[in-house]
């Protein structure tokens, strides 16, 4: 044949599909997933068989794990040598499996995730329990094929007389298929199968009766009786596995929180220093010291609080942010006649009694077959014995032992193989004790034989045995559960005060947006009047707070931000702070208008916000709705829904719950409006308001107020864009309906008539106020400087040369620090 007539053109696409196809194929079939009968994977089954048929048995002394590991490798499982002492070890781990099936001798690992010593140091043999697993293989119980160099055979599945991949569960990873089976309590898995095996009804929720919910050999708490019906019913669900702690009193008033049991499959040494990472960060004010005082006795490790600490506060964080508390994912997956299925309760125990149901078939069709061949031959014998002379005398008389099975055969009609018998039968059993023996144990096996029949020809005698087997596996082997069940997923919170220590501190939030909090102790070192900031720039809030409140930040586009105090950046009195733009994205030309203290999560008061737009438009929302939410560490959330893309936030104003408030709007065109605030009703977050005041075209709101109406002789002190500065008494501005046109507040001139840029409500009657121009110059004075004037007159001149055009004004400093 010609060379180019052996070559084959393929297309790159179709060799990769087919190639990782059978790849695929090999490590899903092969290699990660379990078989649904026995439990096993393939590594785990050559290991258990290889141990059996070196008779490395548990009556046995123990054996080098490395002579195992190269049976293994030579005769059955050609991969490396670490790879198959990883898996010897992990069945020999009794914080991994519920029933160990190797007993190891040696280090074999622990909790802590330490390796085991290498092979070469540990012993092993196989546990009582494993052996069940291969009990009854000697009588063709199950299938065979060859190993990888077809000299040996290796069976596809053994017969395993106790439901394996249930009480022990697997993990595993192949090509697209993941399989997590928790472990479960033999005896609960055992009356579930019995339940099966004796009724004909069979329903999930009746097997939950026996088997209700996994049980992990570190013992643990599950929670979510719904996630695990939902498992059992469909092979996938989430339950909640919690650590068993106790919070321990000791002298002092100090405590401690002991944990017992860890949930499953937690690294012991990677959660203790979670936890010691959690204490150097101070992310939780409280713990002194973590300890693992883990012993022979059992696993406690010892989690030290400082004197009168919420210990239970503590111990939630814990749950909630480490693994003392964890999810568990079901996502049974196992080989099903060939074929990778997601499997639920019922199928995993319909597969294994089906499975048992064939091993104790071909067991007793086995042993049937067995006793028959016996039973044939004893006939013989028992023929022989009573024609004994005339049988020696022809064996005599032949030549050789065909020969004499011949002559035996033509002569009195024996069989082959009862001539065979007879021909190789030793002279002391030619006694006439041994004729007695024999007639005995032909009716021995006539009983075993009708007993076979029987069995073989009722599937409920067959089932009735399997029963037998299980009830004796259980008593045989029967363990306590371990981990304890409760229904429902315990809701945990944690309060503020647990995760922040509580710390008062002065919080300070500047007109240009920068913000800080400053210690007390850097608060009273510093000059008070040396807040630091930018030209032009000065503070809108001052307050002293604890670490455990929070701000609530308004914006001129509507938006809010609600911060918690202990987020603020630490810095001292005299920086600047940060800027909000470096954490949140603002719109172009949005700055703060106002800020306020957030009320207490559990509050709900009758407090409101008042907003007032540019655009003439009032709302009322109550300040508890300024909650946080989802990404307030990097977005902003709607304040208020503004009538156009031009409108903006002018003013904003706390309104306390029980107090008579005044609202008063003013104009850039020197209206001004009052009336009562209970004509503005609360509404939403989202919600647009109502009309304010009746704006003439080209006309805008500059500034509102809300004033107690208890206050005497509340005043306003007004700025026009020509620098005069006006000081009148409200009473002069005449109450009127809400929406109102309202009344001039200065008097008209017809060249370059004021305007109003900014405007003070004066409730003290003596209140520092800063004037500041545009070259960055500012004036102070206090308002009593100003000499009250009438509603129809422009105020005075600032005497302040060459400091520019003024920009606007507002109190000093001092007065924050004092309100």
């Amino acid at each position: 044949m010609a060379q180019h007539e052996t070559i084959q053109e393929m297309s790159l696409a179709s060799v990769m599909s087919d190639r990782f196809g059978r790849y695929s194929k090999y490590i899903i079939q092969d290699r990660a997933l379990p078989d649904i009968r026995d439990g096993l994977k393939p590594v785990q089954r050559r290991i258990l068989y290889a141990m059996y048929q070196d008779r490395n048995l548990s009556s046995q002394p123990y054996r080098k794990s490395a002579k195992t590991v190269g049976n293994v490798i030579g005769n059955y499982h050609p991969h490396g040598d670490i790879s198959v002492y990883e898996a010897m070890v992990r069945m020999s781990q009794d914080w991994k499996l519920r029933e160990p099936l190797i007993d190891m001798h040696g280090n074999n690992g622990s909790m802590d995730g330490d390796p085991a010593a290498a092979m070469r140091y540990t012993e092993a043999r196989l546990s009582p329990i494993a052996e069940e697993l291969l009990q009854d293989i000697r009588y063709q119980t199950v299938d065979y094929v060859l190993n990888f160099d077809d000299s040996l055979e290796e069976p596809v599945v053994l017969p395993a007389r106790f439901p394996n991949l249930l009480v022990n569960g697997a993990t595993g990873i192949s090509a697209g298929y993941a399989t997590e089976i928790p472990p479960h309590n033999l005896n609960e898995v055992i009356d579930g199968l019995i339940y099966m095996l004796t009724h004909k009804r069979i329903t999930l929720d009746k097997i939950m009766e026996f088997i209700p919910a996994p049980d992990f050999p570190t013992g643990g708490i599950i929670q979510g009786f719904e996630g695990i019906k939902k498992a059992y019913e469909t092979g996938q669900g989430r339950i909640v596995v919690r650590s068993v702690t106790e919070i321990e009193k000791l002298r002092g008033n100090k405590s401690q929180i002991v944990v017992t049991e860890l949930p499953f499959e937690v690294n012991k040494s990677k959660l203790i220093q979670k936890i010691d990472d959690i204490r150097l960060q101070k992310k939780v004010d409280g713990i002194v010291e973590v300890r693992d005082e883990s012993d022979r006795q059992g696993l406690r490790l010892v989690i030290e609080l400082r004197r009168e600490v919420d210990a239970q506060g503590i111990l939630n964080y814990l749950l909630l942010n480490t693994e003392l508390q964890v999810n568990y994912h079901f996502n049974m997956v196992a080989i099903n006649h060939l074929r990778p299925e997601v499997v639920g309760l019922l199928d995993i125990l319909n597969a294994y009694i089906e499975h048992q149901q064939e091993v104790i078939t071909r067991r007793t069709q086995f042993q049937l077959d067995q006793d028959k061949k016996r039973h044939h031959i004893v006939e013989g014998l028992i023929y022989m014995m009573s024609i004994l002379d005339e049988v020696i005398e022809t064996i005599r008389q032949s030549n050789n032992k065909q020969n004499a099975k011949d002559n035996l055969v033509n002569r009195f009609e024996f069989s082959q193989d009862q001539a065979e018998a007879i021909v190789s039968l030793q002279l002391y059993r030619l006694t006439n004790t041994d004729i007695v023996a024999l007639k005995e144990e032909q009716l021995e096996l006539n009983e075993r034989i009708h007993t076979y029949e029987t069995i073989l020809a009722d599937d409920q005698t067959l089932n009735k045995v399997l029963v037998n087997e299980l009830r004796d596996i259980k008593k045989r082997f029967s363990t306590d559960r371990r981990t304890q069940l409760e229904k429902k997923i315990e809701d945990i919170s944690v309060e503020q005060h647990v995760t922040v220590p509580e710390e008062q501190v002065y919080v300070s939030v500047t007109k240009e947006g920068y913000l800080k909090r400053t210690s007390l102790r850097s608060f009273g070192a510093s000059d008070t009047m040396d807040l630091g900031s930018r030209e032009f720039d000065y503070p809108l809030f001052i307050k002293e707070l604890s670490t455990h409140d929070a701000i609530v930040i308004i914006t001129n586009k509507g938006n809010y931000i609600h911060l918690p105090v202990h987020e603020l950046p630490d810095i001292r009195w005299k920086d600047m702070g940060i800027h909000l733009s470096q954490h949140y994205q603002l719109e172009d030309g949005e700055q703060i208008v106002n800020v306020f203290v957030a009320l207490a999560d559990e509050k709900e008061s009758e407090d409101t916000l008042v907003f007032m737009t540019k655009e003439g438009m009032i709302k009322q929302t109550y300040l508890h709705l300024f909650t946080t939410y989802r990404s307030y560490k990097t977005r902003t959330a709607v304040a208020i829904n503004l009538k156009s893309k031009d409108d903006e936030v002018v003013a904003v104003h706390h309104a306390k719950e029980g107090v008579k408030y005044q609202a008063v709007i003013l104009t850039k065109d020197s209206y001004g409006l009052t009336y009562d605030l209970n004509e503005v009703n609360p509404v939403g977050l989202r919600a647009r308001g109502v009309i304010a005041i009746n704006l003439h075209e080209n006309d805008s709101v500059i500034k509102g107020f809300i004033i107690d109406q208890s206050v005497e002789r509340p005043q306003l002190m007004l700025l026009t864009q020509r620098g005069n500065i006006k000081r009148m008494d409200l009473s002069e501005v005449a109450t009127a309906g809400r929406g109102s046109r309202g009344m001039t507040l200065l008097k008209h001139v017809k060249s370059n008539p004021h305007e109003l840029i900014d405007a003070i409500a004066l409730i003290n009657p003596k209140v520092p106020i800063i004037v500041q121009f545009d070259t960055g110059k500012e004036l102070q004075l206090e308002s009593t400087d100003i000499n009250i004037t009438p509603r129809l007159t422009n105020g005075t001149a600032l005497e302040a040369k060459d400091a520019g055009k003024v920009l606007n004004m507002h109190v000093a400093r001092l007065t924050l620090l004092d309100d």
